[in-house]
């Protein structure tokens, strides 16, 4: 588990500041901090300096208190002008109260300006763009709060679906976990590979999992309100390529077909077609990323049938193209 010699670093360590405040998602601000932390011990135990200095910083201290309850001692803010690699602001109940906080607004704007990159952790975005430095830029946040932050910022580019995304120095990540991901993902950049496999084997977490993938699969979002098709939908997943034609699928419900279409949209919100296609659109994405698979075979993989109809169903959720897709997620 012990990486090798790091790639080339500044003198020094890089400073992360972790922004704290009032009801701050405790993950968003430890998930982050274990990771940098399991790679500084990693690297020293391998002989190298530790690259980095990680401290929480808040407007108000000596302590702030996080969700759970949990009080996390914290340094003053610094001042806007003074130097820091990485600055990660946090997500959580309090973030609202945080982005109308003007003196923190601002502070957030100039230090983002002068620190090496700036990231956020699942509604950490909306302070982020409250701020204004997300603006004309691709960004991402919790599932369930994506619709919000693209009403509210109208100049941010929301994108619902992906883990993480990086626009130039600004990194945005989804919810809370992902904020694992995306520190994994700062320190192979800073590191190596090698490095941040380290770091995710002692953790016991995937190295990353890509920016691009779901944020939830959609068999999971299907059964959000009700399970009772958990198990068709798990042979839907292993038989894309097949006949899913309404008398199939309700044979295999075990129903007949017009109470299996009336009870498959009241528990799902989608008709079986609209269902299959999504289905379908996860299967392709996960070969189109994971594989070097012609998107031709692909197609007939996941049962569209042609390169054309695949096409047409990626537009429609995902406005993407699987060419485009797989160009960016790869």
């Amino acid at each position: 588990m012990t990486p090798k010699s790091p790639r080339s670093r500044p003198n020094g360590s890089r400073l992360v500041e972790v922004l704290a405040y009032p009801a701050v998602q405790l993950l968003d601000v430890t998930g982050p901090l274990q990771v940098f932390a399991s790679a500084n011990a990693l690297t020293s135990k391998a002989g190298h300096a530790e690259p980095y200095k990680v401290r929480i910083v808040a407007k108000d201290g000596p302590s702030v208190e996080a969700s759970a309850g949990v009080g996390l001692a914290v340094h003053p803010l610094p001042s806007v002008d003074a130097a820091v690699d990485t600055l990660v602001v946090p997500g959580g109940d309090g973030v609202n109260a945080a982005a109308d906080d003007a003196v923190l607004v601002d502070w957030v704007r100039e230090r983002a300006g002068r620190a090496r990159r700036t990231a956020s952790v699942c509604t950490g975005a909306f302070l982020l763009a409250a701020s204004g430095v997300l603006d004309g830029r691709r960004a991402v946040t919790h599932w369930g709060f994506c619709a919000e932050l693209a009403r509210r910022f109208p100049a941010v580019r929301v994108e619902s679906d992906p883990i993480f995304v990086r626009d130039g120095s600004f990194w945005t990540s989804a919810g809370v976990t992902s904020g694992i991901d995306l520190a994994l993902a700062l320190v192979e950049e800073d590191l190596g590979r090698a490095a941040a496999l380290a770091v995710a084997r002692y953790l016991v977490v995937f190295l990353k999992r890509p920016g691009g993938q779901a944020q939830f699969s959609e068999i999971l979002s299907l059964q959000a309100t009700d399970d009772k098709f958990s198990a068709l939908h798990d042979w839907i997943s292993n038989h894309l390529a097949a006949d899913l034609s309404l008398p199939t699928l309700a044979k295999q419900a075990g129903m007949s077909e017009r109470s299996f279409s009336r009870h498959y949209a009241d528990a799902t919100g989608l008709t079986p077609a609209r269902a299959i296609e999504r289905l379908r659109v996860e299967g392709a994405r996960h070969l189109l990323s994971e594989t070097r698979l012609p998107i031709k075979r692909i197609s007939q993989r996941c049962g569209f049938g042609s390169e054309e109809t695949m096409r047409r169903s990626f537009v429609r959720l995902l406005a993407t193209t699987p060419q485009d897709y797989r160009t960016r997620f790869t």
